[in-house]
C-alpha cells in the first residue's frame, strides 16, 4: 500500500475511532441561500447539499461571527459551497490581542467550531470568505478533506494581510487533519495551527498533499504544537501579490513557518516555486526532522522584493531551545541570501543541495538587494551555511554535524560555511561539503 494512502488511512481511522456518528441530516435547498445570521448547527447533525448544488451567499448586513457556527459534537459538512459575499462586510482590523484567540475576535468565518468533539468537513468549497474559511478552536478529533477555498482573507487598515483567509487550528486542537484540498488567492496564511502562549499546544495533526497558489502569509504554518506531520504538500507563488504582504509587521512570508514552541514535528517531501520570502522559518521547532522537502525560484532577484534566506532557525520562544533538529535531503535553489542559518546544537544537517545560492550578491549589492546583517557579521548573508551566534536569544552553534552537502552560488568557493564571531571552527562537525 502506497505510503500517502496508508497515512491517511491510519489517520482517518484515529479520527473516526473518537468521532460520533451524526444521527440526524440536513438537506440544503438547491440553489443560492442567502444567510443573514449564523446558522447554528447541533451535535449529531450532518448538513448536505442538494445534489444540483447549494450555495450559502452572506447578505449585506451579515455580522455573525460564520456562517456556519457548530455547538455540538459529532457533526458533519459536505458537499457546497459557502460565499463569504467579502467586498460588503469586510472589516479592515489588525491581529488579536496578544491574550485574545482568533475565534474570540475574527468575524465574517465560514465555519466555526469551539469546543467541540468530532468535526468532518469535506467538498466544502469556501470563496470570498472575510475570515477565516475554517476555525477550529479548543476541540478534538477533526477532519477536512478535499475542501476548496480561494478568493480569502481580510486587509488590516494599511492595506495588508491580517492572517486571515485560509484554515486555522487552534487553542489546544488535538488530532485534526487537513487533506487534498486547494486554497488559492489567499491574502494570508493558508493552513496553521496557532495558540496563545498560556494555552496547551496542539497535537497530533496531519497537514498532507494540499496545493497553495497566490499566499499573501505562509503556505502552511505549524504554531505551538506537538506531533503534527507537514507532508507532500504543494505550491507555488508564496508571498504574492506583494501589495498583500504585511512588511509593516515583518510578517515575512515562508512555504513552511513554525511560531512559540513546535516540538516532535516534521516537515516532509514538500515542494514549493517562488517564494517571495523564506522557504522554511524553524523559529520554536526543535526535536524534529526537516527530510526531502525542496523550493525553487527561477525568476531574477529583483522579482522576489521580501527575498531571504532558503532555511532560518529562530528561538523567539522561552520554552525551546533550538537543539536536534534533522535536516536532511532537502533542495534550496535561487534564494536571495544565503542556504541555511544554525544557531543551538545537536542538529544534523547532511545530504542538502543548496544550490545557485546569494542571488543579491551581497554584501556586493547590499544597498541595491537589502543585505542588511547584524552587527559585526559581514558572512551572515552570503554563506551558504551560517552558524550564527543566536536569534532572538543567544544560542551558540556548536555540536552540530554538517556534512555531504552540494553548495554552489556566489562566491561559494570561498564562502561556503561562514562562523559567527566566536563560533570555533572546532566546537562543530564539518566535513565532506562541496563548495563551487
Amino acid at each position: 500500500m502506497p505510503h500517502r494512502v496508508l497515512a491517511i488511512l491510519l489517520l482517518a481511522v484515529a479520527v473516526g475511532l473518537m468521532m460520533p456518528t451524526p444521527h440526524h441530516v440536513v438537506q440544503l435547498p438547491a440553489g443560492i441561500v442567502d444567510v443573514h445570521s449564523e446558522m447554528a448547527i447541533e451535535g449529531g447533525t450532518e448538513v448536505v447539499g442538494a445534489p444540483s448544488g447549494t450555495v450559502l451567499r452572506v447578505a449585506p448586513g451579515f455580522s455573525g461571527r460564520a456562517v456556519i457556527v457548530v455547538h455540538g459534537d459529532g457533526v458533519r459538512l459536505r458537499d457546497f459551497t459557502v460565499d463569504g459575499n467579502r467586498e460588503a462586510i469586510e472589516v479592515r482590523s489588525g491581529l488579536p490581542p496578544y491574550d485574545q484567540p482568533f475565534a474570540r475576535f475574527t468575524r465574517g468565518n465560514g465555519v466555526l467550531a469551539e469546543g467541540v468533539r468530532g468535526l468532518d468537513v469535506e467538498r466544502v468549497h469556501f470563496r470570498n470568505i472575510a475570515g477565516f474559511a475554517v476555525l477550529v478552536s479548543r476541540s478534538h478529533g477533526v477532519a477536512i478533506d478535499r475542501v476548496h477555498v480561494a478568493g480569502s482573507g481580510s486587509r488590516t487598515p494599511a492595506g495588508r494581510n491580517n492572517a486571515t483567509g485560509g484554515i486555522l487550528i487552534e487553542e489546544g486542537t488535538t488530532d485534526f487533519r487537513v487533506t487534498r484540498s486547494e486554497f488559492r488567492d489567499i491574502r494570508g496564511n493558508g493552513v496553521w495551527t496557532h495558540s496563545l502562549y498560556i494555552s496547551p499546544r496542539n497535537a497530533r495533526g496531519l497537514f498532507a498533499w494540499n496545493y497553495f497558489e497566490n499566499v499573501g502569509r505562509d503556505a502552511l504554518q505549524v504554531g505551538h504544537a506537538t506531533e503534527v506531520r507537514v507532508e507532500g504538500n504543494t505550491g507555488r507563488r508564496i508571498g504574492f501579490p506583494v501589495d498583500d504582504v504585511d512588511i509593516e509587521d515583518r510578517a515575512v512570508p515562508a512555504a513552511l513557518d513554525t511560531a512559540g514552541n513546535v516540538e516532535g514535528c516534521s516537515y516532509i517531501r514538500n515542494r514549493f516555486e517562488e517564494i517571495d520570502g523564506k522557504c522554511m522559518d524553524l523559529d520554536g521547532f526543535h526535536d524534529g526532522e526537516i527530510r526531502g522537502n525542496e523550493c525553487v525560484n527561477r525568476g531574477a532577484p529583483e522579482q522576489y522584493r521580501f527575498g531571504n534566506y532558503g532555511i532560518v532557525m529562530n528561538n523567539s520562544n522561552p520554552d525551546m531551545q533550538s537543539r536536534n533538529i534533522r535536516i536532511v535531503d532537502n533542495v534550496i535553489e535561487w534564494p536571495l541570501f544565503g542556504g541555511i542559518f544554525v544557531i543551538g546544537t545537536g542538529h544534523q544537517i547532511v545530504h542538502n543541495r543548496l544550490l545557485n545560492l546569494n542571488t543579491a550578491h551581497c554584501n556586493e549589492e547590499a544597498a541595491r538587494f537589502g543585505c542588511y546583517y547584524g552587527p559585526g557579521e559581514p558572512d551572515m548573508l552570503r554563506s551558504g551555511i551560517y552558524l550564527g551566534r543566536g536569534a532572538d536569544r543567544p544560542a551558540p552553534a556548536r555540536g552540530n554535524t554538517i556534512e555531504d552537502n552540494e553548495i554552489t552560488g556566489f562566491q561559494m568557493d570561498t564562502r561556503c560555511i561562514g562562523l559567527a564571531p566566536g563560533i570555533l571552527n572546532g566546537g562543530n562537525i564539518v566535513r565532506g561539503n562541496r563548495c563551487r
